[in-house]
């Protein structure tokens, strides 16, 4: 009875924040057309070009590599070789990148740590979900991670394991998942607001080219599936074996997060997962939020 009412609380506070009617959404995404600018074609308003080409070089190193060159930097941002060399060889001078002669590549240096850590450490969500986070994975002996939204990925924040790990999967802290094509992301885009969703889909469509239809359909479907029963989940889709239900984290003042668990899917059937697996990690993600509220 308690897991059931938390199920509805939660569902009744995502609906205020997004559409209620999947069919609404459905028409509202077709007008997108072409009414919002490429992402990175056109600086908006007020926006400071130099920054947003800085942090764009910043946000360019993956986990799993070190050490980039200034082509690879090109690459990776879109931004023209020089500016790259110009912008990188300031953030050398700042402290924010460290460059190897014998490489002739650079690396981040411990002051992108700093912010990085700036922006955790007062987060309350993240020091109350580990707590929740590991509860649930040895409970469910599943993998379970909490993510935020950085453009056009989500942005893993943390992970928790079942001892002994029923999967392993290399998704660590700073590891990007595709927003459009991951049930992470679709969960999150049902918790944006309407605007910045929209945004993020026109730009979507832009990138995919002649993926878009498929990708639109099965956005629709993810969050069709959080607005009539608070998450959304794929069996097979991501990995062939894999199980993943992922639910949104809408806590006041903070950006939306998702919180997801990943699982064999031999063991995380579509039945268990609607009848256990899914309103159990809308519970937990009810209770973070009604926690978080209460600190902050």
């Amino acid at each position: 009875m308690e897991l059931s009412m938390s199920l509805q609380a939660n569902q009744t506070a995502l609906r205020s924040s997004v559409h209620e009617d999947a069919s609404r959404y459905d028409a509202s995404i077709r007008e997108i057309g072409d009414s919002e600018p490429a992402e990175g074609a056109h600086a908006s308003p007020g926006m400071v070009a130099p920054l947003a080409r800085s942090l764009a070089i910043l946000a360019a190193f993956p986990p799993h590599e070190a050490w980039l060159g200034n082509q690879e930097l090109m690459i990776g941002t879109g931004i023209p070789a020089p500016t790259v060399s110009r912008i990188a060889r300031s953030l050398v001078a700042l402290g924010y990148l460290h460059y190897s002669p014998e490489r002739r590549k650079y690396r981040l240096a411990a002051p992108v740590l700093s912010l990085g850590y700036a922006a955790t450490a007062h987060s309350n969500v993240q020091l109350l979900a580990r707590l929740e986070m590991q509860a649930f994975a040895t409970g469910s002996e599943t993998y379970v991670m909490l993510g935020s939204r950085d453009r056009l990925d989500v942005i893993v924040l943390g992970t928790c394991v079942s001892k002994p790990a029923s999967v392993d999967l290399k998704l660590y802290a700073g590891t990007r998942l595709r927003i459009a094509s991951s049930p992470m992301g679709w969960a999150l885009l049902a918790a944006l607001p309407e605007l910045e969703r929209f945004y993020l889909l026109g730009n979507i469509e832009r990138k995919a080219g002649r993926d878009w239809p498929g990708l639109r359909r099965r956005i629709c479907q993810g969050i069709s599936q959080v607005h009539n029963v608070g998450y959304c989940m794929s069996i097979g889709e991501w990995e062939p074996d894999l199980t993943i239900i992922a639910v949104p984290l809408v806590v006041q003042d903070q950006t939306p997060l998702v919180l997801a668990c990943i699982g064999r899917s031999a063991r995380l059937g579509r039945a268990r997962v609607e009848r256990e697996l899914g309103p159990r990690l809308v519970a937990a993600a009810q209770r973070l939020q009604e926690q978080a509220g209460v600190i902050d």
